[in-house]
């Protein structure tokens, strides 16, 4: 069925807010909480923005590109729109919940469509154990930073790191080290998408780590607790033939 009600948001940028002007003169434009459909006109970042302020809505989001990379956007078009809509498929992921304990021992909670990344916050190496299930797997790794990614983030952050790129409907998420120099060959680890991965963070003072899901950021974290929410999910429409499982793919010929 072609959407009659489509909410339009825009990137901050020129072209992105240059679309959105033309396309609402052609279609209208509705509220988020009327929409039928919400498109969203940007990068990736843009795109997991407005996956994360939507997430209580039921409508699914139709990205364009108007950014860079785009791995989550559709070729932007302004001409065939409806049309368009109406032959999508459709793709529900679901995301990481992060909590994160600073040094200081506040806790803070925030969601990750794509991933959760430790990063050394000063001029040394982080150190961090991890344990998965409550099972310690690894009492010391030293390293600039490790990450848990979803199959719908493991070509982001996680790809460029090495690690695995992951089928969308695959039951598992990635344990990618980044830099790591002690054990200086591992390339991380393959956990069940029921796992809780926690890390923490030795030497802490020493060697400061902030916790990162997504674009939120949480400095001086003593711990990082990180699990699937399958009680949460995003509906992402693509042109068909163009879906997250066929980017996936292709993009382990590139």
């Amino acid at each position: 069925m072609s959407p009659r009600r489509i909410a339009f948001r825009a990137s901050s940028s020129p072209i992105a807010e240059e679309a959105r002007l033309a396309l609402t003169e052609a279609h209208g434009d509705v509220s988020l909480e009327e929409a039928e459909v919400i498109v969203a006109l940007g990068g990736d970042g843009f795109m997991l923005q407005t996956l994360h302020a939507t997430q209580h809505l039921p409508a699914p989001v139709f990205g364009m590109n108007r950014g860079t990379v785009g791995f989550l956007m559709n070729e932007y078009r302004s001409a065939g729109l409806i049309e368009r809509l109406a032959a999508s498929e459709e793709a529900v992921i679901h995301p990481l919940h992060m909590t994160a304990t600073t040094v200081a021992g506040e806790v803070h909670e925030s969601l990750a469509i794509n991933e959760v990344s430790l990063l050394r916050a000063g001029p040394q190496a982080a150190k961090l154990r991890i344990t998965v299930d409550d099972r310690l797997r690894m009492a010391e790794l030293v390293c600039d930073g490790a990450l848990v990614a979803t199959p719908a983030g493991s070509t982001a952050y996680n790809y460029s790191a090495h690690g695995p790129i992951l089928p969308i409907d695959s039951k598992v998420l990635a344990i990618t080290a980044v830099a790591a120099f002690r054990p200086r060959r591992w390339r991380g680890a393959l956990v069940p998408i029921s796992a809780t991965v926690n890390f923490e963070v030795l030497e802490p003072n020493k060697r400061p780590v902030m916790a990162v899901a997504d674009s939120a950021s949480v400095p001086d974290v003593a711990r990082v607790e990180i699990k699937s929410s399958p009680d949460i999910s995003h509906r992402i429409l693509f042109d068909p033939g163009h879906g997250l499982e066929e980017r996936l793919i292709r993009e382990q010929f590139v």
